[in-house]
């Protein structure tokens, strides 16, 4: 080596970032390109990245010049720009400053992802009827991403911090490249064939359009639509949006998002439960408050301080029923028909006895008469008896001349003939 003194890093560089500035051909530059990896900071500044074929150079417009733009850059634009070549030496790197951007037309790339996604869109793959709901304690995440990346490592630390109790299960898999979308849909399928994965997330760190297209492929669209598991769809950055993000049941804006809509906050879920344990405990002081009263007031009753009075109606009404049971009782309806029958026995016999002493007092009158018509007093005054065959003689008529009769006397009778008849005149 000889002897000569080396040059420092920054001296060589501002050497050549002297020749680029000296260089009349890049201090008026017009270059036509494909947009990819666009970003527009806080501060209103652009970043991205020029593209053909087979080059590409970084760019960047400052706000001065970005806010005169009329359109939103996006991936896979085609624009042309003005502006100078000049090297950035923090990076040892030249790019295009532009000063002005005007609008070409769109990139294959991004040509190809707006057709694609209008096709699935007309079939109902982004239909937010039929995403699934995420579940709000999951307990095993599948997570499909690069196993040596930062997002992977991410996702990993945020949901132990957020939910321990959850088991994280990564899938390694290829988010760029040739290789990456079958992979991808291969790995979909082996998580959501997995019954213990409740939610599977989906994601890869930011890049360009070429870096993120994998997830624009129409394979990975079909295999998060047909996945029984919800998806979580976290590529790139919070502007970036791949046809995943669309057919997916969640977008999270970075995988870091993707791993706090996944699982839930154990200091939210403390914090919602000493919520309710506060709610619970004055619902419940409340609730014994006024039990409280309600039992103060009932010991104020008067039927609190005489139970006895509480109970006086059931007694009365308890008294009422025996009553009516002992008068429907068949005992007490047997003893009353036994003392109706007495009854009934005493007022006959009674009644008999009346109606006998009236029978008797009836009968004693005419046998008191008796004497007075006895045929045998009338006989022993000299009057008889005529019978002829047996039967009293009661008139001449009934005798006729030569019957024999018998005449019956008070001490004896005597039978005669009838020798004549005379008969009295009727008239006198």
């Amino acid at each position: 080596m000889s002897e000569r003194k080396p040059l420092t890093v920054s001296a060589l560089t501002d050497y050549i970032k002297y020749k680029f500035d000296n260089d009349a051909h890049l201090k008026d530059v017009h270059l036509e390109g494909e947009v990819s990896n666009f970003k527009k900071n806080v501060r209103g500044h652009f970043y991205f990245t020029l593209k053909d074929d087979n080059a590409s150079i970084s760019a960047v417009m400052f706000r001065g010049n970005a806010w005169k733009v009329r359109f939103t850059p996006k991936d896979g634009m085609s624009v042309l720009v003005r502006g100078y070549v000049s090297v950035f030496k923090v990076a040892g790197s030249y790019q295009i400053y532009v000063e002005e951007m005007q609008e070409v037309g769109l990139g294959n790339l991004y040509r190809r992802y707006l057709e694609l996604k209008e096709e699935l869109e007309k079939k109902g793959y982004f239909d937010e009827g039929r995403k699934k709901e995420l579940p709000a304690f999951p307990k095993q995440v599948a997570v499909l991403t690069s196993a040596t990346g930062a997002a992977v490592r991410d996702i990993i630390h945020i949901i132990n911090r957020r939910y321990p109790l959850v088991k994280i299960l990564v899938y390694p898999t290829t988010v760029q490249g040739e290789a990456a979308k079958e992979e991808i849909r291969d790995n979909l399928r082996k998580a959501g064939a997995n019954p213990e994965n409740d939610v599977i997330i989906l994601g890869r760190g930011g890049g360009s359009i070429e870096d993120l297209w994998a997830f624009n492929e129409e394979m990975v669209a079909e295999a998060i639509y047909h996945c029984p598991i919800p998806v979580i769809s976290a590529v790139g950055h919070e502007t970036d949006f791949t046809i995943a993000d669309f057919v997916a049941d969640k977008r999270a804006p970075t995988p870091s998002g993707a791993a706090e809509i996944a699982v839930p906050d154990q200091k939210a879920l403390h914090r919602d439960i000493d919520k309710m344990k506060v709610s619970l405990f004055d619902s419940l002081q409340r609730l014994v408050d006024r039990k409280r009263k309600t039992v103060e007031e009932l010991r104020e009753r008067y039927v609190m301080k005489d139970p006895a009075r509480l109970l006086m109606p059931f007694e009365r009404r308890l008294e009422h029923l025996r009553d009516n049971l002992r008068i429907l009782s068949p005992a007490h309806k047997t003893l009353e028909a036994k003392k109706n029958l007495q009854h009934l026995e005493k007022s006959l016999s009674k009644m008999f006895a009346i109606f006998l002493s009236d029978k008797r007092r009836s009968l004693s009158l005419p046998s008191d008469k008796l004497p007075f018509v006895d045929p045998r007093r009338l006989m022993e005054k000299g009057y008889t008896l005529a019978k002829k065959k047996g039967e009293i003689i009661k008139s001449v008529q009934a005798v006729d001349t030569g019957d024999r009769l018998e005449m019956e006397f008070f001490d004896g009778s005597l039978e005669v003939e009838v020798l004549s008849k005379k008969e009295k005149d009727r008239n006198g």
